[in-house]
């Protein structure tokens, strides 16, 4: 299926492949060179079957790919998945810019709104004066035997 020019099987792929942490380390990893599955597998104390998984998760996502070298069979980080998703997120980034600027406009505007007129006076901030009269103890205070 194609949402908004984009297909949205290889999208669901490479966000279910990117949702594992061990997985998003394998592709940090691999952004400095091709490695090996044994050099992939050496910081995780996991598995090298639960390595194998991971590295197959990837591969199906279109993320890394393996190269032939001799007896070795390296694994490479394979861009095009990563810049679908930049791409894809491109859109989405450009519609918050707008929000977010048009929020901005608006609190600007509010605040040239609500801004104190120079002629206005504060409020005092005095206390208010009730008279000099002591108030009755209330009834709960009473039983207590206590006085105010």
């Amino acid at each position: 299926m194609q949402l908004d020019g984009y297909e949205s099987v290889g999208l669901d792929a490479t966000f279910a492949a990117l949702a594992d942490p061990t997985r998003r380390a394998i592709l940090a990893r691999l952004a400095s060179g091709d490695a090996s599955v044994n050099e992939l597998a050496e910081p995780f104390a996991i598995s090298q079957p639960a390595i194998s998984k991971h590295l197959k998760v990837l591969e199906l996502a279109g993320l890394i790919s393996r190269a032939v070298d001799a007896q070795r069979r390296p694994r490479r980080l394979e861009a095009r998945p990563l810049a679908e998703i930049s791409r894809w997120l491109e859109n989405y980034r450009r519609f918050w810019e707008g929000r977010f600027q048009r929020l901005d406009a608006l609190l600007s505007e509010l605040k040239s709104i609500q801004k104190p007129s120079p002629t206005l006076e504060a409020p005092s901030s005095r206390p208010i004066h009730h008279g000099g009269r002591k108030r009755a103890p209330s009834a709960r205070n009473r039983r207590k035997g206590k006085q105010p």
